[in-house]
């Protein structure tokens, strides 16, 4: 058995005790369990917010102390030392897809699209009843106003992508 900092080695089987909390993982539960909390860290970090740098340092320290305790538990290969960042990270293989980077890639996709159907569809509804009275809408009224323009969006960038969209700048701003 082998302790090292709330992280105990039974077996070969890594076992932590957080907290009075006793989780135990198999290799290749621990190998998910870090692709999962880097897959949050990575989300987390794309919060600008004013005030959101807490939070997202908050995420970044679990996913270190995770990958660390993951390199101590033999999946030193997947985990490595960013010496600019102070921090443990996942080692990504830009010949290789991962599950986590393919989460992440469809996470990163689907919140394009769906972002941009919703706004399209509410600035169409703002420049019919206004920006005052749309306000006064709550989330599902607004879903429920647009509804037929946001089937029409989809089929469309389902069919065409970004190729017929365009942005027309009025004549003064060239």
């Amino acid at each position: 058995m082998v302790i090292c900092r709330g992280l105990w080695l039974v077996r070969g089987n890594p076992e932590w005790f957080l907290g009075g909390v006793h989780l135990r993982f198999t290799e290749q539960e621990l190998a998910i369990l870090a692709e999962m909390v880097t897959l949050a860290a990575s989300v987390a970090s794309w919060n600008h917010k004013p005030g959101s740098d807490a939070g997202v340092s908050a995420y970044e320290a679990v996913e270190s102390k995770v990958l660390e305790k993951a390199k101590l538990a033999g999946q030193g290969d997947a985990v490595e030392w960013d010496e600019e960042k102070r921090r443990y990270q996942l080692k990504i293989d830009p010949n290789e897809q991962t599950f986590f980077q393919e989460c992440y890639d469809e996470f990163r996709n689907e919140s394009f699209w769906e972002e941009l159907v919703i706004r399209l569809a509410d600035r169409g509804l703002i420049r019919e009843i206004g920006l005052e009275a749309w306000n006064r809408l709550s989330e599902e009224e607004r879903r429920k106003r647009t509804a037929e323009t946001e089937k029409v969006l989809w089929k469309e960038f389902g069919q065409n992508g970004i190729e017929k969209l365009a942005v027309i700048f009025p004549s003064d701003e060239g």
